[in-house]
């Protein structure tokens, strides 16, 4: 990874257009900027998953400190569109109700091959997500910000592939293994992390926290942002990360049907009423 990187100080401040603001993308950015402050934990818990390759820790610390700074220009962001958000506090609220496996010295996926195609899926998703956003937004500053963050994401991505490609020379996990833990990681997006963000970031104070309610609040807003070509990258990233080819017919079809499952999903909450909370 490059030494050279965008700092705050880099984004144009001034550019925030209140007009533009739209309330729930306001409500999706304050998740998501929990979940992006919350880097430094994950760096701990991959530098106990690989304690003996240095170079891959200090990867994992640098990679650490920019999902920080996203986590506080995305913060920084959803403070001037809802200047009672306080950020500490919710974050606060986050880690009360959500923790990663910090006490773990082997990755949660198996092995370390799989810990790194997971966490290439993880920025193949941020990527894509906030690509979309910045695509959907007439928001002038969350689409600088959003770019410049899915552009780290992708760069994050072929940095984990880098290292899941030396790991592979040792670890040679089948390509359906691979593909099983792509999917499977796929699916922890409507589990407890962003569904306790969305929750920590927008209920009110004293709101029980319940995973379905929340997650179906947050997952009814983010379907909403994707456009089919994000998806279909996103996938023919995930492919390549599985080990399977990027340019098959398959990636086109999977991309098709995902798309639309996830644009039925957008739907079915809109109409369930997912999203008053």
């Amino acid at each position: 990874m490059s030494a050279k990187h965008w700092t705050l100080d880099d984004v144009q401040w001034d550019r925030f257009d209140p007009s533009k603001v739209d309330a729930d993308t306001v409500k999706v950015v304050k998740a998501a900027s929990l979940v992006e402050y919350n880097g430094g934990d994950y760096a701990t818990y991959l530098c106990n998953v690989f304690p003996e390759d240095s170079e891959f820790c200090a990867e994992a610390q640098r990679w650490a400190r920019e999902e920080v700074q996203h986590g506080e220009a995305l913060g920084r962001w959803a403070q001037l569109a809802d200047p009672d958000f306080d950020f500490d506090e919710a974050f606060a609220r986050f880690l009360d109700g959500f923790r990663l496996p910090m006490e773990a010295t082997e990755s949660v996926r198996g092995s370390r091959c799989g810990e790194l195609v997971a966490r290439c899926i993880v920025e193949v998703g941020t990527s894509s997500f906030y690509g979309s956003i910045a695509d959907v937004t007439e928001e002038p500053l969350l689409q600088d910000i959003c770019r410049r963050i899915a552009a780290d994401e992708l760069r994050h991505y072929k940095l984990f592939y880098s290292f899941l490609r030396r790991y592979l020379e040792a670890e040679n996990i089948g390509r359906s293994k691979r593909f099983l833990i792509a999917l499977s990681r796929m699916h922890e997006t409507e589990d407890d992390e962003l569904a306790c963000a969305f929750w920590a970031a927008n209920s009110e104070a004293g709101e029980p926290y319940d995973l379905r309610k929340w997650s179906n609040a947050y997952m009814g807003r983010a379907y909403g942002y994707y456009r089919l070509p994000r998806v279909e990258m996103a996938t023919a990233m995930t492919w390549k990360a599985a080990g399977l080819n990027p340019q098959s017919r398959a990636v086109s079809w999977f991309a098709g049907l995902a798309y639309r499952i996830m644009q039925h999903r957008h739907r079915r909450l809109m109409r369930s009423g997912a999203l008053a909370a």
